[in-house]
């Protein structure tokens, strides 16, 4: 039996997608929210973590590194993500996560069940149909830290609040607000943003 956890941030979409995994004899689900998925680790422990990579909370960026922790017992659940070619920057966090399944949310359901079967194996599992998102992803010249600063930026953070929520100092803020206006190519923070999206990389 594989123990899978489902982590979707719309209770409709997640219900509907739990309610037909669970009609797979070898899979035992449960669903949560992002909010809800670190409560829950160790009393699931889940052979693998299915979880869409857009997520409401902490300013969009998802906490993919919580699911991946060792658990009670030592193990690591395998995780799976639920992507768009569209978004190379959320592809580039899950890869960066360890990510070992990757499932285009565009594609067909079986996928993520083909998924889910290959990835509690320890196999990896990528849809053809993101790999346009991949080479965008391995072109992205920003690192997973400006990366973080740019999404709260995105938000309408401020320098003060970007600090305090990454565990950084104001100067240590503005000198990568600094190289991500130079990397993109933009004039000013506001127009950095908007290049950074238009890519897809927030």
């Amino acid at each position: 039996m594989i123990r899978v956890l489902l982590v979707h941030d719309e209770c409709l979409v997640r219900s509907v997608l739990a309610e037909w995994l669970r009609g797979e004899s070898d899979l035992a689900v449960h669903d949560t929210s992002w909010r809800g998925a670190p409560g829950l680790l160790p009393s699931v422990r889940p052979d693998v973590c299915a979880a869409d990579l857009e997520c409401a909370d902490s300013y969009g960026i998802p906490p993919l590194g919580e699911l991946c922790r060792p658990g009670p017992d030592r193990k690591r659940p395998r995780l799976l993500v639920l992507a768009s070619a569209n978004r190379p920057g959320l592809l580039k966090r899950a890869v960066e996560a360890g990510a070992l399944g990757y499932v285009d949310k565009e594609g067909s359901p079986q996928n993520l069940l083909r998924g889910i079967r290959r990835v509690a194996e320890g196999e990896r599992f990528i849809n053809d149909s993101l790999g346009f998102g991949f080479l965008k992803a391995a072109e992205m010249p920003l690192t997973r830290r400006e990366l973080s600063v740019l999404s709260l930026a995105a938000e309408g953070a401020s320098i003060a609040e970007i600090a305090g929520s990454l565990h950084l100092s104001h100067g240590t803020v503005r000198n990568y607000m600094a190289a991500i206006t130079r990397k993109t190519g933009a004039r000013n923070r506001i127009d950095a943003i908007r290049i950074s999206q238009g890519q897809g990389w927030l």
